[in-house]
């Protein structure tokens, strides 16, 4: 009998086992209902036992423990669908530069901000994308931006990049008209690959183009300039960092003035005039030594030279330091938003040059050097932050001096050329010298001595940002530059000018998350050698969508 008991028990297991499982894979309204177990079968009375003699003794039905219950099965949390990045939120490529470091993913926005990282269009190898996840896998990042520039200029002296350029004095047409440009060729497309790290080595490559290229104003028509203009490489440059030195080598943002971690902020196409602004094949190689309250770096580069018959590559040195716990707002150009430390950089360039004689068929060459030194600073006057940018001011300044130090910065010659050379047969055909370097970085004399041109700047910037939320702020620039010998070695000193001030204002709004606007009002005023003026006055309406 106690046999039978316990296989009628076993029975009722089994028939309670298959509702237990399917409470356990049910939805949770139906996990949630408690399973009732089937009825108790009562137990088979035992057979007869036959007589005997001596009767059995019997035992005692027992009563069966009931089926042990199954708990309810927990429900699924619910998990809810993400939300839309909210107006207002920072646009997607700002980053905090100054914290950032390989490996590192630095936070943009509030938590309820939080946009994919992208890349500092200003500073892209600078900046820190989200590191490669997996090793072994590569971390691909397609950054840029498309922008539109709508500008109405009072002379019709300039290009939708004014850089340097010569003012048209008034008296002369292009002086007293006036010049209306619609375009898009600042638009950028970058593309940024980060290889896995290997035995603590990190590399990096960079391609990024627009669509500034040189495109001749006299083979091409407008519609060709303005609506299919030439794609230009920017920075095609490798990174490759370790623990004890990083080594860049391609074309990448010169050393001289750290660029472009102190350049200003405007709505302008930089760069603009007095503005260190320029871009080289080099190799650089340079060390952060890091501490929790400062950071110093040294570096060292050799860069393309401005000549290449002189030989000899140019020599850069820099030394940065910055101070970590002291950070602001800043936008580098228009689109380059970051947190940057507070920052001084000293940097120095050495360049030789090496020219044929100043004659029809030279046989000899004349020799000279050049170089500059370039002081710069980005002070965060109110610190601000990614997540708190209203009321972030932030100050940076320049201070250059040099020889020979013209293409350093954007378009600039100051009219300088070559003088012609001394036609004493009176020859219908005059002789004619062929200069083996770009104009306006030196010229000879009347005797033929080799000169390099000086040129000396200095420039200031704010950028204030308002509040509630900053994403509206107000930035303004000034900048003067002189030369004291641009006009000594040319026979008609109207055509050089030795003096040029710029002040611009500009007002910003990022009104999406991707898309900026802003509009500026820039002056330009330039002094020539026989001490007439000229003067430029730009209005600037620019759109950017970045990605």
């Amino acid at each position: 009998m106690t046999h039978r008991f316990r296989i009628a028990q076993f029975v009722r297991v089994l028939s309670v086992a298959p509702f237990a499982a399917v409470a356990s894979f049910a939805p949770p309204a139906l996990a949630q209902q408690p399973t009732t177990p089937p009825p108790a079968t009562p137990p088979t009375p035992p057979a007869a036992t036959p007589p005997v003699t001596t009767p059995p003794a019997t035992t005692p039905p027992t009563t069966p423990a009931p089926p042990a219950e199954v708990p309810p099965a927990t429900p699924a949390p619910q998990i809810p669908p993400p939300n839309p990045a909210p107006y207002g939120a920072p646009p997607v490529n700002e980053v905090d530069r100054a914290s950032s470091t390989p490996g590192q993913n630095p936070r943009i926005g509030s938590p309820e901000e939080q946009q994919p990282l992208k890349t500092n269009p200003e500073a892209p190898l600078e900046s820190s994308d989200q590191p490669v996840p997996v090793k072994g896998k590569w971390n691909p990042v397609l950054y840029g931006f498309v922008e539109f520039d709508g500008i109405h200029d009072s002379t019709q002296s300039f290009n939708d990049s004014a850089g340097n350029a010569a003012i048209t004095e008034p008296g002369k047409y292009a002086g007293d008209h006036s010049r209306t440009i619609f375009g898009v060729r600042n638009s950028r497309l970058g593309f940024k690959l980060t290889a896995p790290e290997t035995r603590h080595l990190r590399a990096t490559g960079l391609l990024e183009m627009d669509f500034l290229g040189n495109q001749s104003t006299s083979t091409s028509s407008e519609a060709q300039i303005w609506s299919s203009p030439l794609f230009r490489i920017r920075h095609f440059a490798m990174k490759i960092e370790d623990p004890y030195v990083d080594v860049l080598i391609g074309q990448y943002w010169q050393l001289f003035g750290w660029q472009s971690y102190f350049h200003p902020n405007t709505v302008e196409i930089q760069g603009v005039p007095g503005q260190v602004y320029s871009r080289s094949p080099q190799v650089r190689i340079s060390h952060a030594f890091k501490t929790d309250p400062v950071t110093v770096e040294l570096a060292l580069a050799a860069s393309r030279p401005p000549q290449r018959d002189s030989a000899v590559p140019d020599g850069q040195a820099g030394l940065r330091i910055l101070i970590n716990d002291w950070k602001g707002l800043h936008t580098a150009g228009a689109t380059g938003t970051s947190v940057d430390a507070l920052a001084v950089g000293v940097s120095a360039v050495g360049r030789h040059f090496r020219l044929p004689e100043f004659a029809a068929t030279p046989k000899t060459g004349v020799e000279k050097n050049g170089g500059g030194i370039s002081v710069d600073a980005l002070i965060p006057v109110i610190p601000a932050t990614i997540d708190h940018r209203e009321n972030g001011l932030s100050l940076t300044g320049s201070f250059v001096t040099g020889s020979g130090i013209a293409d350093l910065y954007t378009g600039l010659t100051g009219g300088v050329g070559f003088p012609k050379l001394p036609n004493p047969m009176m020859l219908a055909t005059a002789p004619t010298y062929t200069p083996d370097i770009d104009p306006g970085i030196v010229t000879f004399d009347s005797d033929g001595n080799l000169h390099p041109i000086n040129w000396q700047s200095y420039m200031v910037g704010l950028q204030y940002y308002l509040p509630p939320s900053g994403k509206i702020w107000i930035s303004g620039n000034y900048s003067h530059m002189k030369s004291n010998n641009a006009a000594d070695y040319v026979a008609d000193k109207s055509t050089v000018f030795t003096k040029s001030d710029w002040v611009d204002g500009n007002i910003f709004w990022d009104a999406l998350p991707p898309l900026r606007l802003g509009v500026e009002y820039a002056y330009f005023h330039q002094t020539y050698g026989d001490d007439k003026t000229a003067k430029n006055h730009r209005v600037q309406f620019s759109a950017w969508y970045m990605f």
